[in-house]
């Protein structure tokens, strides 16, 4: 099929399967993996519970029939998990019917096939975003954004006069209460050392210490990292706290199960719930 033919194809799809199915392309776009579970929690929220689930797996097969997504070999959550753990991505044509480019801007792919741990972490920066919606959902917040890679991605000059690229896995704007929270997350799979933790930490103080998110939105957003199990957790508060006093006051850690609830919070509860540091500037 020729590029012309494709595009074609393409827009004759976008025009026929509908408004819904196009949301969760554009959820699949926004998040590059998500399990049948999850497109079900994000746009199947009616009904009894069965019956949502029957029908995210209709939508899914259709979309996948007509060559819009794929469906990946792996299941989450094991053989208990059934259908609703199957995980799913933009195919190609489905990137051309929602007229966007591939992974961080690049060329179409016919399919986002990545390694089981980055399939892992991003199913676990969408699980993080599906649960700030329910709580939306229930009136505790509401979500002002969410960007995942590479729109969160901030890029500055270094002290050197290098440019450097800061790389969260989220930017989130909450609002809680009278509160508006501007919050920074790394979702941490305990895959990486210490050390590189310690980096990562490092290159958040030097960009907070440029003041260019400060001039942008009048804070600097708290950076929360969300840490699988408690022995990750004392390990990451332990690297922040060899940090100078002033730097590592930007940082919070949290299991990853408290994380939505954490940032649903106003802020001057969840400090005290998390390790007691507010923000230097208010995020």
């Amino acid at each position: 099929m020729t590029d012309r033919q494709e595009r074609g194809r393409a827009a004759r799809l976008r025009e026929q399967v509908g408004a819904l199915p196009l949301a969760v392309l554009g959820s699949l776009h926004s998040f590059r993996l998500l399990t049948t579970a999850q497109v079900q929690r994000l746009h199947l929220v009616e009904g009894p519970h069965q019956s949502r689930i029957r029908r995210a797996q209709y939508l899914l097969k259709r979309l996948q029939t007509l060559g819009l997504v794929v469906r990946f070999s792996r299941v989450i959550g094991g053989v208990r998990a059934g259908s609703s753990g199957f995980v799913y991505g933009l195919s190609a044509l489905g990137q051309a019917a929602l007229e966007v480019g591939g992974p961080t801007g690049g060329r179409r792919r016919r399919v986002w096939e990545t390694k089981p741990y980055f399939q892992d972490h991003m199913l676990a920066v969408a699980e993080l975003y599906v649960r700030l919606r329910e709580l939306e959902q229930q009136g505790q917040v509401d979500l002002v954004a969410f960007d995942g890679e590479p729109a969160c991605w901030r890029h500055f000059t270094g002290s050197g006069g290098e440019l450097i690229v800061l790389k969260p896995d989220a930017y989130v704007r909450l609002g809680v209460q009278q509160f508006e929270r501007h919050v920074f997350v790394e979702v941490d799979l305990a895959t990486e050392s210490v050390p590189t933790i310690e980096r990562k930490c490092l290159r958040f103080i030097a960009y907070w210490n440029t003041g260019v998110e400060q001039q942008r939105t009048g804070v600097f957003p708290m950076v929360v990292w969300l840490v699988p199990d408690e022995h990750r957790l004392t390990n990451i508060q332990r690297a922040i706290g060899k940090l100078a006093l002033k730097g590592a006051e930007l940082f919070t850690v949290a299991l990853a199960r408290d994380g939505p609830g954490l940032l649903a919070t106003p802020p001057e509860e969840a400090v005290e719930q998390a390790n007691g540091r507010a923000p230097p500037d208010g995020g």
